[in-house]
């Protein structure tokens, strides 16, 4: 941490000298890089069924900008399933996306996809979309084994799930194969890939061999120590850094890190818990801030191949998170040089001050 001034010209951070906002008090911050975020799923559970994807966006970006994001990928289905992870609306999602970040985005704001194990049928479609819409991202999961291995018999579902997990069921065959086709499929396109929920180190060694070296929210650790003994970043969830133990899931947060196995947060299903679990953890004395907060910036950028961001230095973006240091609360964040989210007395502060000030517009 340093006592400095930190100048910003043309999206960039610079040397300045240039017009001041006095930021005393402030921590300034590199802006968040978020792998895994949930917003959507919850978004279309939370507001009314007829909100439009325009309106899931602006809203899952506002709360993000909120907490000090600056860069995020949101997280959407591609399933057996049907539904909201139907192949055909997760195209619809993809596409209005597109739409939306060419004329209204205020972050760097990206989809990734959780593709479903069992999805043999629409491999084409997938790696179309993927090559259509830039999808950078992609998450195995392997709900098909939740559902079917130690759950349930099929009686206790409804009937439409399944006739679908018994669809499902039909190509288990295929899977392996399948797998290893989409992960070349993804290596010619540049995707960075992973797993999400792996219950056990061979689940983990499993996606490893095949080239899905991200492992995310992993569900016992057996799976995570798996995956650092091979190298592989495993990203927690910042939700269950601050649940204090609540359960099983996050007392194994905490342990994760406090034992090495944990490279980076995502937010999975709060924005609101990525700085708040980055000072968290430099509170409790795990890790001094600086490591902290690298776990939610410069990591996952350097995870994801961003090298231009997570950090604050001459010639990279200009993707800040502007914190008070008393209270921990995010007031400002700026991408790229424009203002994204201003609160409290530090939007006072760039309101009253003779510095230009860019405002990012929806």
């Amino acid at each position: 941490m340093q006592q400095r001034s930190v100048a910003i010209e043309n999206g960039r951070i610079s040397k300045g000298p240039l017009p001041e906002v006095d930021l005393t008090g402030y921590y300034i911050l590199p802006g968040i890089v978020d792998l895994h975020g949930a917003a959507l799923d919850v978004l279309r559970a939370s507001l009314p069924c007829r909100t439009d994807a325009g309106t899931l966006f602006a809203v899952a970006e506002q709360e993000a900008a909120a907490h000090g994001v600056t860069t995020a990928w949101l997280s959407q289905g591609w399933s057996w399933e049907g539904g909201a992870a139907d192949p055909a609306e997760a195209q619809r999602i993809l596409s209005l996306h597109a739409d939306y970040v060419a004329c209204r985005a205020l972050l760097d704001l990206r989809m990734s996809l959780v593709c479903e194990t069992h999805t043999v049928e629409s491999r084409d479609a997938l790696l179309g979309a993927i090559r259509r819409y830039r999808v950078d991202l992609v998450h195995f999961a392997n709900r098909f084994a939740a559902l079917t291995t130690g759950a349930p018999g099929l009686h206790s579902v409804s009937a439409d799930l399944s006739m679908r997990l018994r669809r499902a069921g039909s190509e288990s065959r295929e899977v392996p194969r399948h797998l290893c086709r989409l992960a070349e499929g993804f290596d010619t396109l540049g995707v960075t890939y992973g797993s999400l929920d792996d219950p056990d180190g061979e689940t983990r060694e499993t996606f490893s061999m095949i080239g899905a070296k991200l492992c995310t929210r992993p569900a016992r650790r057996q799976a995570a120590a798996l995956a650092r003994a091979v190298g592989d970043p495993v990203l927690l969830p910042a939700p269950a850094i601050l649940n204090g133990g609540a359960g099983p899931s996050d007392a194994a947060a905490i342990d994760f890190v406090r034992t090495g196995l944990c490279n980076a947060l995502v937010s999975d299903r709060s924005y609101a818990a990525l700085p708040q679990a980055a000072f968290a953890l430099a509170e409790n004395g795990l890790l001094g801030l600086p490591r902290a907060w690298a776990m939610v910036s410069s990591i996952p950028a350097a995870i994801v191949g961003l090298p231009d961001r997570g950090v604050i230095d001459y010639g990279r973006r200009a993707d800040l998170a502007l914190v008070n240091a008393r209270t921990h609360v995010v007031e400002g964040t700026i991408v790229a040089g424009r203002v994204a989210h201003l609160a409290g007395a530090v939007a006072d502060r760039f309101l009253s001050s003779p510095a230009e000030v860019a405002l990012a517009a929806e």
